[in-house]
């Protein structure tokens, strides 16, 4: 409640004089997300807000509802990938674009005042936005090319019984294709659970049990994506860019694509091949968006299936970026494994060490040395990433190499030095 409250005293000042200031909550299927609306609402109107409550819809779906009613402020209650247990609250602006790290600085130090109450009569009201599905599967559609659709395609949607339940499955019927879905029964304790996109081997087996083309997985919120091929192989977020930019390229010059300090070697070799700009943002969406816009580009991604375009829309979507895979197999009449033949992702080793908290491994003279010594071995023909869990006292050391035997090998020599350490 003294979060809805801080948001709406800092994000939702209407600058125009008598317009009320207005926010939209949506949130995904978790059962905690009753309880967290409910209080956010109360909070809103506290600070003299309009709600409007979106029910459950994506994470994507917020963003660009709240840029197409033209409010001030968007509001997700969702956890994304992880178990039901969690929950957490992000914030759109007014353009569908998350927020600064100097606005969200704001609305904490604004969560450090008292709280207060606007006087009765200007007290926010709430409402239920009943068409917010129906609107957002249309901005969905209205990405996919008018001379193109989905028909004679037969499409597995895994919307991991999260967001996208009610959505996805109808987004790609619409355009033609025979839908199956999977997924799609939350009850508030099944979200990510055994399916959607960090869960893809239901999606594998009911895409060789349908004997279908192509298989979509979601995940929780519907903001990332993973695709499974006619056989079963599974496809992420490094190879899904490169379908989109590659398809890209055969229309239009590209200027340049962003990945993660996470994303394969072989697309930063397979674009420089291809004379398309590379460049690496710190792991995060929020961050490939940053520099996205720095350098007025419109496609970029990370392994997890977090995946931009700009030109079709503000944040990551998972249903748009299958719905770009999609247009790049029907125009090429090609499956994703003979689109994808000419790249050959190079294999990754990531081993998790524990540490203890405050453990300074950027100055640890044993583990630089190591660190050293393995990129002299790898050349151009790997690299090493070493970087500190965000959220457990974990510190993860990830070496990529065009053969997997020197990529286990030599990830498993600088975990060591960690351990000694």
């Amino acid at each position: 409640m003294r979060l809805g409250w801080a948001a709406g005293k800092v994000l939702a000042k209407s600058p125009l004089p008598g317009v009320r200031p207005s926010v939209l909550i949506g949130k995904d299927t978790r059962i905690s997300g009753y309880m967290l609306e409910a209080a956010l609402e109360a909070g809103f109107a506290a600070a003299g807000v309009d709600v409007l409550l979106a029910g459950p819809v994506p994470t994507p779906a917020v963003a660009y509802l709240t840029r197409a009613l033209r409010l001030s402020a968007g509001v997700v209650i969702s956890a994304s990938h992880n178990p039901f247990e969690d929950n957490g609250i992000k914030f759109f602006s007014a353009h569908g674009n998350k927020l600064p790290d100097a606005v969200e600085a704001e609305i904490e130090a604004a969560l450090e005042l008292p709280m207060d109450c606007v006087a009765s009569v200007k007290l926010g009201k709430a409402k239920r936005l009943d068409d917010a599905a129906g609107r957002y599967i249309e901005f969905c559609k209205s990405t996919f090319p008018n001379a193109l659709d989905l028909h004679g395609m037969t499409i597995v949607v895994d919307c991991a019984h999260g967001a996208a339940y009610h959505i996805a499955p109808h987004v790609f019927h619409e355009l033609g294709a025979e839908v199956i879905a999977i997924g799609n029964q939350p009850d508030g304790l099944n979200i990510n659970k055994g399916f959607g996109a960090t869960a893809p081997d239901a999606l594998v087996a009911a895409v060789r049990a349908h004997k279908a083309d192509v298989g979509i997985a979601l995940d929780g919120d519907a903001d990332r994506l993973v695709m499974v091929d006619a056989a079963g192989r599974i496809y992420n977020g490094d190879e899904l860019l490169y379908v989109m930019v590659k398809d890209r390229l055969a229309l239009a010059p590209v200027p340049g694509v962003v990945g993660t300090l996470m994303t394969n070697m072989a697309l930063e070799v397979a674009f420089k091949k291809m004379g398309v700009a590379f460049i690496r943002a710190r792991v995060g969406d929020r961050y490939i968006l940053e520099q996205l816009q720095q350098h007025n580009w419109l496609l970029g991604g990370e392994s997890s299936g977090h995946l931009l375009c700009l030109d079709r829309h503000t944040t990551g979507d998972g249903i748009i970026s299958a719905l770009q895979i999609l247009c790049s197999l029907k125009r090429s009449g090609q499956s994703l494994a003979q689109y994808t033949a000419d790249i050959r992702m190079y294999p990754q080793v990531l081993i998790n060490v524990k540490i203890p908290l405050g453990f300074d491994w950027q100055n640890d003279p044993a583990i630089q040395a190591e660190k050293v010594s393995v990129e002299q071995l790898l050349g151009d023909r790997g690299r090493v990433l070493i970087r500190p869990s965000g959220t457990e006292p974990l510190l993860r050391v990830m070496v990529e190499a065009s053969d997997g035997k020197d990529a286990q090998n030599m990830a498993q020599r600088i975990a060591d030095k960690v351990l000694a350490a």
